[in-house]
């Protein structure tokens, strides 16, 4: 590590961490008898009616179909049930269908369970599995996830129990996909949008009230088919700053918090025997986004000699304290699909330099800024406020950008500001990242595919999208392997997406909670089997 490059970002997470702890909520009150989890006692009165969780962001919409946000996906979790759910092992596992048979392959059967009911007590029906997949098809809805299912050329409802699906070309990621929240016919046929705050499914936990940015209150539903959850109540507890989502789990008021966390806060908690923190692979990466559509990004030349200025090692080891792992293309480790043979670019300002003079960028009036055809190489780092990390690695890339002779601001906007103008293209490089990538279809079609509108910087590359379709339409794994390898080195050489970091997922909970086992999607459907004592 160089001493002055350690130097000037130490000093930057200094700020950033003072700015940050001016941060503050109200905190949740506390139901318990005592703040056993801040003392690390224990009592024989029983188990608490209530889970409380802290979560990072606020949810967008409730409505599955259109949810595009870790959050929304927390709330889905619980209120909702697909035709399958994937098990920590990412297999797909009888949900709301008990079998299914492939009889060829292009043609899906589902037999569905019976005698479930909607929170309302509306049973469910092969109806209701029909009308959410051709609603989330249909282009008017505008869907943000419906290239995944475009596939589906049709569904049909054979009887009330059994639901058929026909599709265009074999489709090797349908089964990793059909955990869609099913929603209730009758409710979304009204077209009124109410499911988008009032959501209404089969799962364990019915939402009973949302207190915008504060919290979202769940009680166990009592006709899950499953058997009713253990505890009564989970609560969703909005606290964005990471810092003081976990001084809430140390002072008891939530009992447990999940990625993203911030380093320093995790060996906190490491450090106290009162709490548990687990750590798994993530299934999700960070990444830079380039705006293609901006005349000096689309210059691949310049891409790549901004990737060639992100010191990856450095962000990892200083600012995520090894929690993220250097990344380099958009197939993640967990993936079958992933190779360590696609290496992103390497930390090189001297060949950053090189790339730039040769897309015409200099320093011609030497005042330390580069330019070209009289114009100062001008760029905004964005990303959102809620993500401490990434706040710091906006501000670390502006220093390192600025020394290369890039005149760089950043722009720290909400989450949903934030994604308004991604989808806008309202940014130059933005910092993200992706979650739940059970396949490499989810990690790559939607996000470099030329007609997604999930493509935030509009790359395009014709050979990507045959490939990305040829991927989808193989069966055999080895071969899909290869294909996706292939387009994820083209990606990666063009710099469509410089992938930062692949993703960890750490969970922290108080050791008064039991029966929870931590999912790499990060979901909590597993909280109907948890139960916390008093």
């Amino acid at each position: 590590m160089k001493k002055k490059v350690a130097s000037s970002l130490f000093s930057l997470l200094f700020v950033v961490g003072t700015a940050l702890a001016g941060c503050s909520y109200d905190a949740p009150k506390n139901t318990g008898s005592n703040n056993s989890a801040a003392s690390g006692e224990t009592t024989d009165q029983g188990v608490a009616d209530e889970i409380k969780i802290g979560l990072d962001l606020d949810a967008g919409t409730m409505d599955p179909r259109l949810s595009k946000d870790t959050s929304a996906a927390r709330v889905i979790d619980l209120v909702y049930n697909g035709l399958v759910r994937l098990s920590d092992k990412l297999e797909a596992k009888p949900d709301l269908a008990e079998k299914w048979e492939n009889p060829d392959p292009k043609t899906w059967i589902f037999t569905l369970r019976k005698g479930i009911t909607f929170h309302d007590g509306t049973p469910l029906t092969a109806e209701d599995v029909k009308y959410t997949y051709e609603s989330l098809l249909d282009p008017n809805f505008k869907a943000p996830y419906a290239k995944l299912y475009q596939p589906i050329e049709k569904v049909e409802a054979v009887d009330e129990s059994t639901v058929k699906f026909t599709l265009k070309q074999p489709y090797a990621p349908l089964l990793s996909y059909l955990d869609l929240g099913i929603v209730p016919k009758h409710i979304g046929e009204k077209n009124d949008n109410s499911l988008a705050s009032n959501p209404v499914g089969t799962g364990p936990y019915k939402m009973v009230k949302w207190d915008k940015n504060s919290k979202i209150s769940f009680e166990a539903f009592d006709k899950y088919w499953e058997g009713e959850a253990k505890t009564k109540k989970v609560t969703y507890f909005i606290i964005p700053d990471n810092t003081t989502r976990v001084s809430a789990l140390q002072a008891g008021d939530v009992d447990l918090v999940h990625s993203p966390l911030s380093p320093q806060d995790i060996k906190s908690v490491k450090d106290n025997s009162n709490f548990t923190v687990t750590q798994t692979e993530g299934l999700g990466f960070t990444y830079l986004n380039f705006n293609t559509t901006n005349p000096i990004l689309s210059d691949v030349k310049v891409r790549q000699a901004i990737a060639h200025l992100v010191n990856k090692e450095e962000i990892s080891n200083e600012i995520y304290q090894g929690m993220d792992k250097p990344g380099n293309s958009p197939l993640i480790p967990p993936s079958w699909a992933y190779t360590d043979s696609i290496k992103g670019p390497d930390y090189d300002p001297e060949k950053a330099k090189q790339l730039f003079a040769e897309a015409g960028w200099k320093d011609s009036d030497g005042d330390g800024i580069l330019d070209k055809d009289g114009k100062k190489l001008t760029l905004t780092l964005s990303t959102h406020t809620e993500d401490p990390n990434r706040i710091q690695t906006v501000e670390y890339l502006q220093h390192e950008f600025a020394k290369a002779g890039i005149d760089t601001k950043v722009s720290t906007t909400e989450f949903a500001t934030f994604s308004d103008n991604l989808m806008a293209q309202k940014f130059d490089i933005a910092l993200l990242g992706w979650l739940s990538l059970v396949d490499p279809d989810r990690a790559m079609y939607s996000q470099f595919n030329s007609t997604s509108g999930n493509n935030y910087g509009k790359y395009n590359n014709p050979k990507v999208d045959e490939l990305l379709e040829k991927g989808r339409a193989t069966l055999d794994q080895s071969e899909r392997a290869k294909i996706y390898q292939e387009a994820a080195q083209i990606v990666t050489d063009e710099v469509a997406y410089d992938v930062v970091l692949y993703q960890g997922y750490i969970a922290m909970y108080a050791n008064k909670v039991s029966g929870f086992h931590e999912h790499p999607k990060g979901s909590l459907f597993g909280l109907k089997d948890v139960e916390v004592k008093k």
